[in-house]
């Protein structure tokens, strides 16, 4: 944590040459704590998109536009008023949302609704039930809070005469495209990334037609959306497609021309910043956990899962298949130790919450069914600590990641990176890392508990050598990439479409069907018509 002596307001337009590059996402990369004498202590976050925002800024114009999520952040940002900061080496301006609003926004419409219909995890006889509540949160918190991002990064940028690139992150804010249009016209290249998952058309159904045509019209406003494999990309042209009329393909498989607009969606597989990894192998808390679990582990071979407590990830079904790995292959039993690393998620969904009661009780059912008074079958441990989670990546002899539904994953290639056992990878043919990892994994349906417990034996099975090639291949293809590089490609093709002749793809204007979805305050009553699929 550092003092906020570092914070000095700047304006964040001083060079008339250089593009000025815009990052908005719900959460911010810093966190502050308000101290007794007003002052601030800044925590910087430790996730990829920090660490390969930290890299941009070294040769970019670069400002962050945020959320204040806390009490603390509410205050720090009062304190500096309507300006932009610098913050360490990075521009930060923070959006001051209401809390009733952002409770709509983020706990009503993100979460469940929106990041359940894109894992495809609702069930559907059931759930999820669009309620007159429903729509108040749509129109007063997602809608008003993406008006309000816009809003912000508009007032900070539009006086300016440089290129503006807008990178907006994830599902949270998929309708800053259309306000950012609304307001600056072909003034800004905006550019969304898509971190999870993005379905085929059917998924779309269960979202009423206001709500659906809003949002894909709003993709539609930028001039390319980012995804994690060619499969997101490729269900993005086919649901713009099937559902909004005059939205064609051409026959591509990764653009959609709209409104005489053509829009890339393009393909931009996230990655681990792998020196970072490295360096935090030799912290003295990672290695204090490293012997932990070695003495846990004692000689038996491990097996291994690292994820947070989210449906999508799969655990329950993971435990099912340790279940029968135990019943069809007794020698294993005594020999093999099963350890979850398990992250709190969204622990205020009711969802979330009787997600994780099944777990315990599945992994307390095993121990008792198998365990003797010298042998735990399974061990979960629950908190979010980075370092034990690399600790235990160098340790397993088989990583368990059988998500039903993941952008990317990237403990496989943590684990693929760190691991000091030729450890095996029993992936899901449904995790994003399957496209660049899978040649080297043992696939599996996450659905099929017989097939993945078959796919456990044989891990614990297979002869060193095919371990170790295996492993090693998986190492060599993370050491290519890193998050740093993820970034840059995406700057690139936006400042390439700046330098371009041919400005087809940035035509100004903005969808009308966009506008009047957007724009409408009356929520109405959906239309029941069955969309056609346009070529």
């Amino acid at each position: 944590m550092i003092p906020q002596t570092g914070v000095s307001s700047i304006h964040p337009l001083n060079d008339p040459n250089a593009p000025l590059i815009v990052i908005a996402s719900n959460r911010g990369p810093f966190t502050f704590t308000e101290q007794t004498n007003r002052t601030f202590s800044i925590k910087r976050g430790a996730g990829g998109l920090v660490t390969a925002l930290s890299a941009l800024a070294q040769n970019h114009d670069v400002l962050w536009v945020a959320a204040a999520l806390t009490p603390d952040d509410h205050h720090w940002a009062q304190q500096q008023g309507d300006t932009v900061q610098t913050v360490e080496d990075m521009k930060l301006r923070l959006i001051q949302p209401a809390a009733d609003s952002y409770e709509q926004y983020y706990n009503i419409i993100s979460n469940p609704l929106l990041w359940f219909i894109q894992h495809q995890l609702w069930d559907t006889p059931r759930n999820p039930v669009i309620t007159q509540d429903t729509w108040d949160a749509w129109e007063n918190g997602y809608l008003a809070i993406n008006r309000q991002f816009a809003d912000t990064i508009a007032d900070t940028v539009e006086e300016s005469d440089r290129p503006v690139i807008v990178f907006p992150q994830d599902y949270h804010l998929y309708l800053v495209p259309h306000f950012l249009r609304e307001r600056l016209g072909d003034q800004v290249q905006i550019q969304p990334f898509i971190h999870i998952p993005w379905p085929g058309p059917d998924a779309w159904r269960m979202l009423p037609e206001l709500m659906r045509t809003t949002i894909l019209t709003s993709l539609l406003a930028a001039d390319r959306v980012g995804f994690q494999t060619r499969s997101d990309a490729f269900n993005f042209v086919q649901t713009c497609r099937f559902y909004i009329q005059h939205a064609h393909s051409r026959g591509s498989r990764d653009s959609i021309d709209y409104q005489g607009r053509v829009v890339e969606a393009k393909t931009y597989p996230i990655s681990i910043e792998v020196d970072r990894v490295r360096e935090l192998l030799e912290d003295p808390e990672t290695r204090m956990f490293k012997s932990q679990i070695v003495n846990y582990a004692d000689n038996r071979q491990l097996i291994l899962r690292t994820d947070r407590v989210e449906p999508s990830k799969n655990i329950l079904r993971g435990l099912l298949a340790y279940r029968a790995l135990l019943e069809r292959y007794p020698e294993h039993q005594g020999q093999v130790q099963m350890l979850a690393l398990l992250v709190p998620s969204r622990m205020e969904v009711d969802e979330y919450q009787n997600y994780l009661r099944e777990i315990m009780a599945e992994a307390g059912m095993i121990n008792a069914d198998y365990g003797s008074g010298f042998w735990e079958p399974v061990r979960i441990i629950i908190g979010d600590n980075y370092r034990r989670a690399l600790a235990a990546l160098q340790l397993y002899d088989v990583l368990l990641v059988n998500p039903i539904a993941d952008g990317m994953n990237l403990v496989a290639k943590e684990g693929a990176l760190v691991n000091q056992h030729d450890g095996v990878l029993v992936l899901s043919e449904y995790a994003g890392v399957y496209y660049e990892l899978g040649e080297h994994a043992l696939v599996v349906s996450p659905f099929d508990i017989y097939s993945t417990a078959e796919a456990l034996h044989n891990a614990l099975m297979m002869p060193t050598d095919e371990r170790r090639g295996r492993s090693e291949a998986m190492r060599q293809h993370v050491e290519m990439g890193g998050t740093k590089q993820w970034f840059a490609n995406q700057v690139q093709d936006a400042l390439d479409a700046f330098t371009s002749q041919d400005k087809k793809a940035s035509t100004p204007g903005t969808p009308s069907a966009s506008k009047s979805a957007v724009s409408s305050t009356a929520v109405g009553t959906p239309s029941d018509s069955t969309p056609t699929p346009s070529a």
